[in-house]
C-alpha cells in the first residue's frame, strides 16, 4: 500500500496538528481538539473527553468497524498531543508555521510526535482506498501531558479505567524501528543547606554552594552499577538544573539541583531514592545537610521479545517499506509504560520521527518517513484480527 498513500494529505494533518501551540509546561492541548476532530470527522468515532484540570484535555475515539462492531480484538493507539518548550531564538524556523523543505517537515512536534499521530489517522484513508478494512476495532487515545510525566494524560486514562485494549501501538519516535523496552525516570531536587556568614571568611562558615558542588561531580554520569540490560544499558543520572545563593558576599545558605535518573525494568521510587541517597552517602561530604524532593517517578517497562504483537507489527513494517527493522530499546520513558505495567496490555512503540530529533532545535519529520509509517499502520489494522 505504500504507493497508495496520499501524502499531501499526512503533511498537512502533521502540519495543521504542529501549528497548534501545546507546549508543556504550561500544558494546554484544549486548542488541538478541532484539528482532531476535523481528522476523524468521516470516520464518525464515538468521542470521550477527559479533562483532570482545565485545558488538560484527552480525546479517546473509538472508531467503528464497517461491518459493525462483532467479536474483533481492540488494538489501541496512544499517542500524546504535548509538545516541549521551544526557545524560539534558537530556531532557523518558526516552531509552530509548520514548512516543508527538502523532504523534511519542520516544526516543534513534527517527530515528537505529532507526524507519528498524523500517519497513525491517514492510514485509515488509506485502507479505504486501498479497499481494505481493518481487521480489528480501534480505538484512538490523543492524550495531553506526557512531556511531564503523563499524569494528566495517559495515567488519569489508566486511573479511570479507559485503557482497555488487545495490544497497543504508540507511534513515539523510533525511525520505524521496534522498541520494546524503555527506562524509567527518577526526577527530583535536592536541597543542600549550609551555615552563611560573610564572604570575606570562608573557612568559618559552611558553603552550601560548596557541598552541592562535589556531589553534582560525584551524581553527574554515575551509573549505579545495578547491572546492564540488553536493550537499556546501565542506568544513569544527570544533574539538569543547579542554582544557589544570595549574594556575592556571602556563604551560600542555600543551593538546589535538580537529579534526573533513569532505571532499569523493576525498579521502584522508593529503591530509586534510596540508591540516590547510598550514593550521596558514599561521596563523604562531612557536615553535609541536604534534603531530597521526589517530583516525578516512571517506571521501566519492557514487553518479551517473544510477544506475538511483537511479530505482527514487524510483518505490517516488512509489507509496508520492505525493510527489516530492528528491536530496540529506549533511554527515556514513554506513555507505554502506562499500558504495559498498569494495564497488562501488549504495547510497541514504533514512529516515523528520529529520536535525535525530539526536543531539538528545528525539529522535523522526513516526508518519506511519514508515508512509510501511514503504509505500515494501515497493514497493522488490517492483519490484527
Amino acid at each position: 500500500m505504500r504507493d497508495q498513500v496520499d501524502i499531501d494529505a499526512v503533511v498537512a494533518l502533521t502540519s495543521a496538528l504542529v501549528a497548534v501551540d501545546t507546549q508543556n509546561p504550561p500544558g494546554n492541548e484544549r486548542p488541538i481538539s478541532d484539528a482532531v476532530h476535523d481528522a476523524l470527522a468521516g470516520w464518525r468515532p464515538l468521542w470521550r473527553e477527559v479533562e483532570p484540570e482545565p485545558g488538560r484535555l484527552s480525546l479517546i475515539a473509538e472508531v467503528p468497524h464497517p461491518d459493525g462492531p462483532g467479536d474483533r480484538p481492540t488494538l489501541i493507539v496512544n499517542g500524546h498531543l504535548d509538545v516541549v518548550p521551544a526557545i524560539r531564538d534558537a530556531w532557523t524556523h518558526e516552531p509552530f508555521e509548520p514548512t516543508v523543505e527538502d523532504g523534511r517537515l519542520y516544526g516543534r512536534g513534527s517527530a515528537d510526535m505529532k507526524g507519528g499521530i498524523a500517519a497513525a489517522v491517514c492510514a485509515l484513508d488509506l485502507l479505504e482506498r486501498a479497499g481494505r478494512a481493518p481487521g480489528c476495532n480501534l480505538v484512538f487515545h490523543f492524550v495531553a501531558d506526557e512531556e511531564v510525566g503523563g499524569r494528566l494524560g495517559t495515567q488519569a486514562l489508566l486511573e479511570m479505567g479507559l485503557i482497555k485494549g488487545d495490544a497497543c501501538l504508540v507511534p513515539e519516535p523510533t525511525s520505524m524501528q521496534l522498541c520494546i523496552a524503555e527506562r524509567g525516570l527518577l526526577q527530583g531536587h535536592v536541597t543542600v543547606h549550609g551555615r552563611p556568614g560573610h564572604g570575606s571568611r570562608p573557612s568559618e562558615a559552611v558553603s552550601a554552594i560548596e557541598h552541592a558542588a562535589r556531589l553534582v561531580v560525584g551524581l553527574h554520569g554515575a551509573e549505579f552499577g545495578e547491572g546492564r540490560h540488553p536493550l537499556l544499558g546501565r542506568p544513569t543520572c544527570n544533574i539538569g538544573t543547579i542554582e544557589g545563593g544570595n549574594g556575592l558576599n556571602v556563604i551560600a545558605e542555600r543551593c538546589r539541583f535538580g537529579v534526573d535518573r533513569r532505571v532499569l525494568p523493576g525498579a521502584t521510587a522508593e529503591g530509586s531514592e534510596a540508591e540516590l541517597r547510598e550514593r550521596i552517602a558514599s561521596l563523604g561530604v562531612e557536615g553535609l545537610s541536604y534534603d531530597f524532593d521526589l517530583k516525578v517517578f516512571g517506571e521501566a517497562s519492557e514487553l518479551p521479545p517473544d510477544d506475538a504483537f511483537l511479530e505482527q507489527v514487524r510483518s505490517a513494517l516488512v509489507k509496508a517499506t520492505g525493510e527489516q527493522p530492528e528491536v530496540i530499546g529506549m533511554s527515556f520513558t514513554t506513555d507505554a509504560r502506562f499500558v504495559r505495567n498498569g494495564a497488562g496490555i501488549p504495547a510497541v512503540v514504533c514512529g516515523p520521527g528520529n529520536v535525535e530529533q525530539t526536543h531539538a532545535v528545528d525539529e522535523w519529520v522526513g516526508v518519506d518517513r511519514l508515508a512509510d509509517a501511514t503504509a505500515a499502520y494501515a497493514e497493522l489494522y488490517a492483519a490484527f484480527s
